[in-house]
Parts: C-alpha cells; structure tokens; sequence
C-alpha cells in the first residue's frame, strides 16, 4: 500500500489515495496499527482521500486509536495539500468531510481552511465548551510550560460529563490581545498532540467571547508552530470562520498490505 505522510503544525498523518477502493474495510486494529510509532508508520491520524458526488474528493478521518472520528482541522489542511500533490485541485476547492463540505485554498503553500459555523458556546465559568466540528473543552491557566497535560487532559476527558463522547482538552495562556498559547489533549490519540486545529480554532472563538481579545483575526502558538484563526461575529455565534496554516509533505513510502 503507497501512502503519504503529512504533517500540519506537527500534527501529522498517514494520508492514503483511495479513490480505487484498494483500502478495503475500514478496520481499527489496522489502522491502528498503521498509527502505531513502533510496528506502523506512526501518526496522530489516518486519512483516506476517497471520491465524491458533490466535491473534489471525500475526506475520511480516523484517530490513532484506529476508530473513524469527527472533523480535524490540521488534517484537512494536510488533504487539501495532498489533493494538490495529486492533481485534483489547484489552488482552490471544496471537499466533503465527516461534518460536511468544507471550502478551502492554497496561498502561498499556506493553506486556508474554512471551518462550520459555531452557533453554540457553553460558558461553565471555569471552562468553556464548544463544538468546532469536533467538540472542545476550554480552559483558560498560568504556567502553561509546566502543565502536566497528559495527566490534566486526561482527569477532564474521562470525568462524567464527557464520559459518553469524550471531548478534547484544550489548555490556553494568554500571551497578548491577539496571541495565545495552547496545548490540546486529544481524544483518540489519548495524549498531547503538537497541534490540533478544531483545538485552535475553539480556543480563538472561546477566547473572542470571553472578551480576552476584540479581535477577530488570532495567532495561536502550539508547540508544533504558530497557526491563524480568522471570523466574523453573529448574533449567538460565529461565522466565516477559518484556520490558516502550513501543511507539508513528510515523506512517502510502501507498506505491506493484505486487504
């Protein structure tokens, strides 16, 4: 099986064209396998690139932990770049994912990502939840450098509340107006990530609403590299809302494959 690897902000994926269907079932043990940083390829994520009716191509997103998972930021832009590798698209596209179509173009090697509309913020005092196509817990602390966010992340994805679904830990720091610093705890991958894109993107819309900025374009600083999120306000949401960032081919190669 040819497969790519892409990293996004140090995020980064086995990417697999699967536009022939050669990919056979999707089986978690395998992918899982396939994530694995030991026996596999090693990557946060898998996607398959497949066709579609309606758009340039179908996005198909599965965790480390080899199950199929909602929308990821980092990995959409990473197909995005990959569909431009293979000729698909130019600079401009529209792709359907788990969540829906997505519209998304390549401007100087960067690409811009636009994610759903959020219409729904849960402010708890303590932390904020949203859903920004994958769903996202809040929290703004100090000392983020020194946080234990294996150990913090996890009390918090696996407490009561989001027991059933699990959610994504999101830790922030706020360095200026218009910066701040995150560290994401994924579910999934059950451990911190260099970046996480539905990560950034919630923190800069919490961040807007709590009224820590005023701005409506917001640098985040992951320990992968620095992304952009960029919205409008609406009334009892945010719309226009995009991820702006790097996403860049690792390596390719073959790996043994029995379908």
């Amino acid at each position: 099986m040819r497969f790519h690897k892409y990293q996004g902000t140090g995020n980064d994926f086995v990417v697999i064209d699967n536009r022939q269907n050669k990919f056979g079932k999707y089986d978690a043990k395998r992918i899982s396998h396939l994530c694995d940083r030991k026996f596999g390829i090693g990557a946060d994520g898998l996607i398959l690139l497949e066709n579609d009716d309606l758009c340039d191509f179908r996005m198909v997103y599965f965790n480390s932990d080899g199950n199929q998972s909602s929308m990821c930021g980092n990995g959409g832009r990473c197909i995005v770049a990959f569909a431009r590798f293979l000729g698909i698209i130019d600079t401009k596209t529209k792709f359907m994912a788990i969540d829906g179509v997505h519209h998304a173009e390549i401007k100087n090697e960067v690409v811009h990502l636009y994610m759903q509309n959020v219409n729904n913020i849960q402010n708890f005092g303590n932390h904020l939840f949203l859903d920004t196509g994958s769903p996202h817990h809040v929290e703004l602390t100090q000392a983020l450098d020194q946080k234990n966010i294996k150990v913090n992340g996890s009390k918090i994805r696996n407490n009561e509340r989001y027991k059933t679904n699990g959610v994504n830990v999101n830790f922030v720091e706020k360095i200026n107006d218009v910066k701040f610093a995150v560290r994401t705890y994924e579910r999934g991958v059950e451990d911190e990530t260099l970046s996480c894109g539905t990560g950034v993107t919630a923190v800069a819309l919490a961040m807007h609403y709590l009224g820590e900025t005023e701005k409506n374009l917001i640098s985040l600083v992951t320990r992968g590299g620095d992304l952009k999120v960029s919205f409008e306000r609406l009334e009892n949401g945010y719309k226009k809302i995009k991820l702006i960032g790097p996403a860049k081919i690792v390596f390719k190669g073959e790996i043994e494959w029995k379908p």
